[in-house]
């Protein structure tokens, strides 16, 4: 079924051959890796109930302590 699937891909003029299709599939692949790592890392960095204006005033006070502000 996948060399039929491949063959149709390069019949409907897409793509000149098997070998682009496979390069393309690869692409879009790594393309979804990198996609599915920057999603897993954001959920992993935690949400805040906090609001703007707390979360203001916690970098600020952390500032104060570095000697920033």
């Amino acid at each position: 079924p996948n060399d039929e699937w491949l063959k149709a891909q390069v019949d409907s003029e897409e793509y000149t051959s098997k070998s682009d299709v496979v390069n393309d599939l690869i692409r879009k692949a790594r393309e979804i890796e990198v996609i599915r790592a920057k999603l897993i890392a954001a959920e992993l960095s935690g949400f805040s109930d906090k609001t703007p204006e707390e979360m203001l005033q916690g970098f600020k006070e952390k500032a104060r302590q570095n000697g920033r502000l």
